[in-house]
């Protein structure tokens, strides 16, 4: 087995030159997890496995731009009767928002399955547990394991940078970053800069640092640096690129 990540979209806030926003798949030993469904996930996702075989879906939070695909996807489930496995697609959201939460459920599409930040969940092959984060909404970030060999993925979802995140990450084969900022963002900060992202990654001694959340203006290229310099020369720092498809343990 062996816990592979594709990239379904990585800006934040709304789509830009061809690409979506937040959303992720994950998959091992033939199970199919997608962590968020930003704007423009499902056309995205339909470029590298069908919809209909997904096995569960998991949201971090109820911002738009992680979830706006959520409701065409549940027609999509809805408007197709022959499907491959599953009939009811499972979607796991946080239930400190009763009323976003209760929208996961859909006839014939969907089943809303809660979770709260004290819990562990088991889903297909991953043990999957939580941290709060700091957003002006309920959010979590997500540590996911796949059971049978302990290879792990963090996902620090949406926040400004907390010093709890240093030992939920710790030893983290791969840890993808909300790195909405450049290192000279001023004022409030709902969102880590890129210097935060690379020293969180080089303090938790992770494997490798994927950023993501995107901004949509400025060099990219500047915020790989920065992030680089601030995790140093051990630890591989990335972009995501669209619907590629990389192994979470170097």
């Amino acid at each position: 087995m062996n816990l592979k990540l594709t990239t379904i979209g990585y800006y934040g806030g709304y789509p830009a030159k061809g690409v979506g926003t937040s959303s992720y798949l994950i998959e091992s030993d033939g199970f199919h997890l997608l962590m968020d469904c930003g704007s423009g996930a499902l056309l995205s996702l339909e470029q590298v496995l069908d919809p209909l075989k997904l096995d569960a879906v998991i949201l971090s939070h109820y911002h738009h731009d992680h979830i706006a695909d959520v409701g065409v996807l549940q027609y999509y489930w809805q408007l197709h009767e022959a499907r491959p496995g599953q009939q009811v697609l499972p979607i796991y959201g946080p239930t400190a928002d009763p009323l976003m939460f209760g929208s996961l459920t859909w006839p014939h599409a969907s089943q809303a399955v809660g979770y709260m930040a004290s819990d562990q969940l088991t889903v297909g092959p991953f043990t999957i547990s939580f941290l709060p984060m700091k957003h002006p909404v309920p959010a979590f970030g997500m540590k996911i394991v796949e059971t049978a060999t302990g290879e792990t993925l963090v996902f620090t979802a949406d926040s400004a940078y907390i010093p709890e995140l240093v030992q939920f990450a710790t030893n983290a084969d791969l840890l993808i970053t909300d790195t909405n900022f450049f290192d000279d963002k001023q004022g409030t900060k709902w969102h880590m800069t890129a210097g935060e992202s690379g020293r969180l990654a080089q303090t938790a001694k992770v494997g490798q640092l994927m950023l993501s959340h995107l901004p949509q203006t400025g060099d990219l290229n500047q915020l790989l640096r920065q992030a680089q310099a601030a995790a140093g020369t051990q630890i591989p720092v990335m972009l995501p690129k669209l619907r590629q498809a990389i192994a979470v343990k170097l």
